[in-house]
């Protein structure tokens, strides 16, 4: 199944599991009117039996859907084209071995991400019990692996912290402009974090407050190494702090340059803009854009990207991935615009 023209139904047929959460409130925002997409089931075990715009009030009347359990037998899904995996890291690892062999699946966890087990369970703190469902994954940051994603069964679908650094660095590296440490200075906002409250993660108690997390340990840093290695001749000490991105790059540089090789690198990718400057998180909030722009003096350069969190960084991400995956225009029910201010 490589094109929407072998489905068996004139839509495709999804479903999403862990539907309660703020990446699949994301989802069913964007798959209820995709033109293309049936969702046939949403799986949230602690909500089931609850309709889905009783837990997302911004989807009242638009949805008659209702939260399931997931299904115990895979046999269920044999009738699925395609599973969204929008579950807790962990979770999904328990789900991919079972699935029907000609269901598609994309992964918004970390599961699958890291192709090394040793560096992912030192990352996430956990034991991986699919390493052999982990070679079948392909990397899904759309604008670098476009034509695998095409061809692909199974993708990992990026984090947001990684997507705004990989489509800020991703250029220099393809161009071998980068000489020696790249740090990165990255925020995000408290959904970045997930619907359930922790310590230090509680809406309350971040609003106010700005604090480093995981220095030196944070789980994207392996991930988009990994990734910038695939794409040209990666050896930079990479810095992830808390996106601002700082290089050092081989030789002088001007605006004009730095613009050039990001537009030739992202020709096509109807997702990446160019602007003057800095971007502003205004116009890519609640859409699946990236806004790059650039600071250059000599040698040194500054590259900020801007994204939204929940979609270019996860949901909006997912279902470009899709469409590619099933042989639909990339931009398919994505048309979504930010807000001025």
């Amino acid at each position: 199944m490589n094109s929407k023209l072998e489905t068996r139904n004139s839509k495709l047929r999804v479903a999403i599991y862990g539907g309660s959460g703020y990446g699949g409130s994301e989802l069913l925002r964007l798959l209820l009117f995709h033109p293309d997409v049936e969702i046939v089931f949403v799986t949230a075990n602690e909500q089931a039996g609850k309709a889905v715009s009783e837990v997302h009030r911004n989807l009242y009347g638009l949805t008659d859907l209702h939260f399931t359990t997931a299904p115990e037998n895979a046999a269920a899904l044999e009738d699925l084209d395609c599973v969204f995996l929008a579950l807790p890291h962990g979770q999904a690892m328990d789900v991919v071995p079972g699935l029907p062999l000609k269901v598609k699946a994309i992964d918004l966890s970390g599961d699958f991400r890291l192709r090394d087990q040793e560096s992912f369970e030192q990352h996430y703190g956990r034991a991986h019990t699919a390493m052999q469902s982990q070679t079948e994954f392909v990397y899904g940051l759309t604008e670098t692996n476009r034509e695998a994603i095409k061809t692909a069964r199974l993708i990992a679908n990026p984090g947001c912290f990684a997507t705004a650094t990989l489509l800020g660095l991703a250029p220099l590296v393809a161009s071998g402009l980068i000489s020696g440490r790249v740090i990165v200075d990255a925020k995000t906002g408290s959904s970045g974090s997930g619907a359930k409250a922790a310590a230090n993660t509680h809406h309350p108690q971040r609003m106010n407050s700005f604090y480093a997390y995981k220095p030196f340990t944070h789980q994207h840093v392996p991930e988009i190494e990994q990734e910038l290695a695939s794409v040209g001749d990666w050896n930079s000490e990479l810095i992830f702090i808390f996106s601002s991105i700082y290089v050092e790059a081989k030789e002088n540089l001007t605006e004009e340059m730095l613009h050039s090789v990001f537009a030739d690198f992202y020709r096509g990718s109807f997702f990446i803009r160019m602007v003057q400057g800095s971007p502003d998180i205004n116009w890519v909030k609640t859409t699946n854009f990236c806004d790059l722009g650039f600071a250059v003096r000599g040698r040194q350069a500054v590259i900020f990207s801007a994204l939204d969190n929940l979609v270019k960084g996860a949901a909006g991400q997912a279902v470009q991935n899709m469409n590619l995956m099933f042989g639909l225009d990339e931009k398919t029910g994505l048309m979504l615009v930010g807000t001025n201010p």
